[in-house]
């Protein structure tokens, strides 16, 4: 009852009406005039009978549009999901004049949660109030569509529909609008309003006019009202809004004291559960100390029994210590040949150690001229989950120094790997910096580099990467030491530094500086040169470290971070900084453009571990497809694979200039100390292993470990042939020997060494040499084209020194043509003056003509009339061919005047076109000339339609005055049938012919001064 209640008094117009359902084609497709789809596209059914029109009338508004299903959406649901909503209003135009009805189509499909209220807005049709305070959602509720049907509008002669809307609460929406035509109301239809005098109680009748005037002072009376209870709703409900808002927040106090409770009971519950392993451990330690006291009470007592003993002991040692006196210097001396031999063996330690650092420098060196990856191990410490569940470590960290790294499989077996740097958990982001430093130094010089970090999720790769505020990581230290290197170089070089942030996910690369990063679709492509690049990615200029930070903390936060078992916040995505360095010697002019990946991998697990679904799942599924492609990457780079599959995935396709050769690249594997992590620890480790064996050069790479574990062995058994006498000096001459010949053997090996290095710096010397060649052409190639860009621009100023002259001649050129046209035109016009004298001339001498023919007609009959008349056309005749041949020129005469004398022989229209002939020489004057032969054509045909008639007249017998016949020749092309009425023969009709003529003459003369068009 209250929605129909609402529902009626929303209404303002009577005969309208709510219908609770969608629209139906059948009930207003016979008078349909249009039908408007807000906010959607055009629409028809199955047989074209009835179509929607997209939405074109609107002036200004929004768009809304969903995808919820509408209930009870009718022949054409899609109509109710999408919506104009705003400030906006229709307008229809081009209608013709007369009745219509106007449908209105509603649903509210934004506040589908409500409450009442959140939507109400007044509507307006031809600046009428048709609905008032309508609030969709009180009346259908949500996604159900509500039509106002039957809405009768008048449209006058300016053939438009205003359709307004006003908001009273939120913003107003429409759905559709229809227009269709309403049938003329009978007479006994038509209702006038009447009202009843408070005197008499007569009822008067009221015109339409003053009824929609006293409707609208009514309407004005009650809005008044309606906004004094809206303001006191509104008051209310700020009040219950308020009341609603302090329940809110003592509920949030009260969630967040049970938080605090909770929090305080688990801290309590803990400290007793600790409490209790306090108290075991001190029965522990009370017990074990008990035992203790027992096990040194007895140890006591045989220390007494031993020191007893031992003083027997010392008794006959100072016996035989007095008896071996003598036998000191032997003893002096041996001692210092073991001290001579101790000293030795220190110096071939150092020797060793010194050797042992030349090598490995020598070894990092082959191994960059090579082009190997170089892979860094890192261990994390366990987290406190993992040592509060009693964790074991796995790891062995015994010879880290040595770039060896222990896993525990289990029992005394340990599976031993090679890198070349170990990190244990007790390593700093300064010591993990200290070694990838060199390898970022050269991207300043040239160099492409890459450093990448791989591992499972939650094994540190974005800290070591990133790091945090107060531990910074790989990335921003190396950008820091950019920095720093190119203010200590900015006297000989200059460096413009740009960073850009891309990410991988989902098999989709992304830019996480750009505005909106998933909308941008960014592919791979190959340059010229062969490089590859993401054409459209975001390069941000830095100049300082402040800006870098700015532009990595964006980036991270653009990234895809998701949740599993594993860790509460895993990197769902591949994480790719680039720093692209353009570098400049001031020196010699050389320029390059080296590139820095620091990628940090997304993790690698295994899904079983992860135990994700949905979306998550699929992201893990594309993470493992791109490592996987990974790894094919680098077996066929290990096996020299002719084809290395890099496209397989985009990851590897955008390290495809890393790992194919042309950088320097520098892996971190990163594992987890946990025996839980064992499994993925061992295939993370084999995986790093294999990139380790990987070589870009054209060599292998050759691992000799064997050689040192030789010299640890040769020390081992030197320390104990130091303790015997004559085997210790004989081992250790044989030693030193060997030492001597593996010593030569090292330095031939150095030496070789050298001569590679010096070879490779002689082809590269050749290398510059033929840069800088190429340099010199191509600057030669520069002027040259920079001395045919002026020999052009010179051409271009002549040409269009040229084109002036040419424009000048031709402004010339038309100024005399001009000149020409006008002196025609003036002899144009004393010529028709000259033929307006001559025609005045012949009027005159027509009008005595007339005159006396007149006076002759009435004495003579017909037949001397026609005699007459005869004699008067031959005078013409030969009056006009005089006239035509004083006013003839020497021009050749055209065509339509030999038409013209084999017609008529009338000379006259012969004469004019020879006078509008003078203009036919000149292209330019054709129009000119047209016009004036049309109008001497007129002329022509004047006078030989008046002749043309007089002749018709005689020759058939029809008695005609022959006054009527000449006053034809000057009148205007209207000629009237009573102008070829037959002559009376009574003198009173010839008198007033008379005077109607003399009108006629006067009239001619006077239409003479003007202006007149002759046709055809």
């Amino acid at each position: 009852m209250d929605t129909d209640v609402s529902m009626d008094s929303a209404i303002c117009v009577t005969g309208s009406r709510f219908v609770r359902a969608g629209l139906s084609a059948t009930n207003c497709k016979d008078n349909l005039v249009i039908f408007v789809s807000s906010g959607g596209e055009a629409l028809e059914n199955e047989d074209s009978s009835f179509q929607v029109k997209s939405d074109v009338f609107f002036r200004g508004g929004d768009v809304l549009r969903t995808d919820e299903p509408v209930i009870d959406g009718g022949d054409f649901p899609s109509i109710y999901q999408s919506a104009r909503f705003g400030n906006f209003c229709y307008q229809f135009e081009n209608l013709p004049p007369g009745d219509y009805f106007v449908d209105l189509h509603f649903a509210e499909i934004v506040n589908t949660n409500g409450p009442k209220g959140m939507r109400v807005f007044d509507v307006f049709i031809q600046e009428e109030k048709v609905l008032s305070e309508l609030d969709i959602y009180s009346i259908v509720r949500a996604n159900k569509p509500l039509q106002l049907v039957d809405v009768r509008v008048s449209v006058t002669k300016d053939g438009k529909i205003a359709v307004s809307f006003e908001g009273v609460h939120g913003r107003p929406m429409i759905n559709g609008i229809c227009i269709r035509r309403a049938p003329q109301l009978a007479a006994s239809e038509v209702k006038h309003g009447s009202i009843t005098c408070n005197n008499c109680a007569a009822e008067i009748e009221l015109s339409s006019a003053q009824s929609k005037l006293i409707r609208i002072k009514f309407a004005a009376k009650y809005d008044k009202k309606i906004e004094e209870l809206s303001t006191q709703c509104q008051l209310k409900s700020d009040e219950c809004y308020e009341a609603w808002m302090s329940l809110k927040s003592v509920n949030k106090q009260l969630e967040d004291v049970r938080a605090e409770l909770d929090k305080r009971i688990f801290q309590n519950y803990y400290q007793d559960q600790a409490m209790e392993k306090q108290a075991q451990k001190l029965r522990n330690v009370s017990n074990m100390y008990e035992q203790d006291k027992k096990f040194w009470a007895a140890s006591v007592n045989e220390l007494d029994n031993k020191i007893k003993n031992m003083k027997q002991e010392h008794f006959q040692l100072s016996r035989e210590a007095h008896k071996s006196a003598n036998s000191i210097p032997d003893l002096n001396k041996m001692v210092m040949a073991v001290q001579a031999i101790v000293a030795e063996c220190d110096d071939l330690k150092l020797k060793y150690s010194e050797e042992q650092e030349k090598r490995k420098k020598l070894y990092n060196q082959i191994q960059e001229a090579k082009g190997n990856i170089r892979v860094f191990c890192r261990c994390r410490p366990l987290s406190k989950g993992e040592v509060m569940s009693g964790n074991a470590t796995i790891v062995d960290f015994n010879a880290a120094k040595d770039g060896e790294l222990a896993i525990l499989t289990g029992g005394s077996t340990k599976k031993i790997f090679k890198f070349d740097q170990v990190y244990t958990p007790n390593d700093d982001q300064v010591d993990i910096f200290a070694d990838a430093s060199p390898m970022v130094i050269s991207v300043l010089d040239g160099y492409n580099v890459c450093i990448f970090a791989y591992g499972q999720t939650g094994t540190g790769k974005t800290f070591t990467m990133e790091g945090t505020d107060e531990n910074r990581g790989v990335n921003y230290r190396t950008l820091e030491q950019l920095f720093k290197i190119a203010e200590e170089r900015k006297e000989i070089f200059t460096y413009n530094i740009s960073v850009s942030v891309l990410e991988v996910y989902n098999e989709q690369i992304r830019d996480l500086l750009a505005s909106s990063p998933i909308s941008k679709k960014l592919e791979i492509r190959q340059a010229s040169e062969g490089v590859h690049h993401v054409p459209g990615v975001v390069e941000a200029k830095v100049e300082n470290i402040k800006e870098v930070w700015d532009v990595m903390q964006a980036g991270s936060n653009g990234r895809a971070v998701g949740s599993n078992n594993v860790n509460e916040h895993s990197s769902r995505s591949h994480c790719m900084l680039c720093i692209m360095v353009r570098a400049k010697n001031l020196m010699n002019s050389e320029c390059t453009n080296s590139k820095l990946w620091l990628v940090d991998l997304a993790g690698s697990e295994r899904l079983a571990k992860t135990e994700v679904q949905g979306e998550r799942l699929k992201e893990a599924q594309n993470i493992n497809r791109s490592l996987s492609a990974l790894g094919d990457v680098i077996s066929s780079l290990a096996t020299k694979s002719s084809h290395v599959p890099y496209r397989n995935s985009k990851l590897t396709h955008l390290l495809q200039d890393s790992l194919g050769g042309d950088s320097k690249t520098l892996m971190f594997v990163q594992i987890s100390p946990s025996e839980q992590d064992m499994s993925e620890n061992l295939s993370s480790l084999n995986f790093a292993t294999r990139v380790r064996g990987v070589e870009l050069g054209p060599a292998k790479r050759q691992i000799d470990v064997g050689e040192l574990q030789k010299m640890k062995m040769m020390l081992d058994k030197a320390k104990q042939e130091s303790n015997s006498k004559d085997e210790a000096l004989r081992k250790l001459e044989e030693n030193f020997q060997n030492l001597e010949g593996k010593a030569k053997s090292k330095d031939q090996i150095c030496r070789n060494h050298k001569d590679k290095v010096n070879e490779l710096e002689l082809h590269l010397e050749s290398k510059t040499e033929l840069c800088r060649q190429l340099e010199k052409q191509s600057l030669q190639l520069s002027e040259e084209v920079k001395k045919k860009d002026e020999i052009g621009s010179i051409l271009q100023q002549k040409v269009k020194e040229l084109e002036n002259k040419v424009k000048e001649q031709e402004l010339k050129e038309s100024k005399t043509l001009q000149q020409k046209v006008k002196e025609l035109e003036n002899k144009l016009k004393e010529k028709t003056q000259d033929f307006e004298l001559h025609t005045c001339i012949l009027k005159h001498k027509i009008k005595e003509l007339e005159n006396k023919v007149m006076m002759q007609g009435e004495s003579l009959g017909c037949q001397s009339l026609e005699k007459k008349n005869k004699a008067v056309e031959e005078k013409l005749r030969q009056a006009a061919i005089i006239i035509g041949c004083a006013e003839q020129q020497p021009r050749g005469v055209i065509p339509n005047e030999q038409k013209v004398w084999s017609r008529t022989g009338n000379m006259c229209g012969g004469t004019s076109l020879q006078s509008s002939g003078l203009l036919k020489g000149a292209d330019s004057l054709r129009e000119f000339g047209r016009k004036r032969e049309l109008q001497s054509r007129g002329i022509e045909n004047n006078f030989l339609l008046s002749a043309s008639l007089i002749d018709h007249n005689i020759k058939g017998g029809r008695s005609m005055d022959p006054s009527k016949a000449l006053a034809r020749v000057t009148r205007s092309t209207k000629v009237t049938k009573t102008a070829q009425r037959p002559l009376s023969s009574s003198s009173s009709s010839s008198s007033s012919n008379r005077i109607s003529r003399e009108q006629d003459t006067g009239a001619v003369i006077k239409e003479r001064d003007r202006p007149r068009v002759w046709s055809r």
